[in-house]
C-alpha cells in the first residue's frame, strides 16, 4: 500500500460534493478556525474531529425529509446536527485542508439511547448511521463525531476521542460496562452523501416519527431527565 492515493481518487475525496460542500465560505472558515494551516495532516484532522463533535449538538430529531439535514454547511449554520450531517460536516472541514474524507455508513445497535428516543423510533437499531473515513498517514482511518462531550455526560460516557491515527468509532461500551454500541451491517462509503436515497430509507425504517411532532425535542434534557 502506498502513502499517497492516485491524483484521480485523491480529486474525488478532495472535491466538493453537493452535500459535502466544502467550498462553502462557513465551513471554509470554519475549518481554517479549528486547525492551524501548518499542523500535520494528523493534528488537523484530530482537531477537526473535536470541533465537529463539540461544536455541534447532536440531534437525532431533525427532520429525515428535509435534505439540507444532511448538507454541511446547513448543519454548521444550524449549530446541530444527526449522525449523517455531522459526517458530512467533518468530511467537508478536512476537505479544505486537503485531506481525503469520505461518508461511511452501517447500521448499529444502540444500547443507550433515551426511552423517548426508542419510543418514537420504535426500535434500537439506528438503520444508515454515518461516520466518516480520512486518509491520513497512508490508510483509512474511522472516525465518528456524533455524540458531543456534554450528551455523552448526561449518558455516562466519555466523550469518543480521534488522535488523527487510531480509528474511532462510536464506544462499545459505557461507564458500567454494559454494551453501549454494536455495528451491525455495514453499507460501505461514499465521496458525497447519497441524500436522496437516504430520505426515503429513514421514511421506511423510522415510519413511526414521520407523523410525530419533533419541535422542542431535545436529546440532552431526555437523557438528564431519565
Amino acid at each position: 500500500m502506498t502513502d499517497t492515493l492516485p491524483d484521480t481518487i485523491s480529486r474525488l475525496y478532495t472535491d466538493p460534493g453537493e452535500y459535502i460542500d466544502s467550498d462553502h465560505p462557513a465551513v471554509v472558515e470554519f475549518a481554517r478556525a479549528a486547525a492551524p494551516a501548518e499542523d500535520s495532516a494528523r493534528d488537523k484532522a484530530s482537531r477537526l474531529y473535536t470541533a465537529v463533535r463539540d461544536g455541534i449538538r447532536y440531534n437525532p430529531y431533525v427532520s429525515m425529509r428535509n435534505a439540507e439535514s444532511f448538507r454541511a454547511s446547513s448543519v454548521l449554520a444550524a449549530g446541530n446536527g444527526y449522525c449523517v450531517g455531522k459526517a458530512a460536516l467533518y468530511a467537508a472541514a478536512c476537505r479544505v485542508h486537503g485531506i481525503p474524507a469520505r461518508v461511511g455508513f452501517a447500521d448499529v445497535r444502540n444500547h443507550l439511547s433515551t426511552e423517548k428516543l426508542r419510543q418514537s423510533m420504535g426500535t434500537d437499531l439506528f438503520t444508515w448511521h454515518g461516520f466518516t473515513e480520512v486518509f491520513v498517514d497512508g490508510a483509512w482511518r474511522k472516525a465518528t463525531p456524533t455524540f458531543n462531550d456534554t450528551l455523552c455526560a448526561k449518558l455516562g460516557v466519555a466523550p469518543l476521542d480521534f488522535d488523527g491515527h487510531g480509528d474511532a468509532l462510536l464506544h462499545a461500551f459505557d461507564g458500567a460496562g454494559r454494551t453501549y454500541m454494536q455495528y451491525v451491517n455495514d453499507h460501505g462509503t461514499y465521496h458525497d452523501v447519497p441524500a436522496k436515497f437516504l430520505m426515503r430509507e429513514m421514511a421506511r425504517d423510522y415510519a413511526n416519527m414521520q407523523g410525530e411532532d419533533m419541535t422542542g425535542r431535545d436529546m440532552e434534557r431526555e437523557a438528564a431527565e431519565q
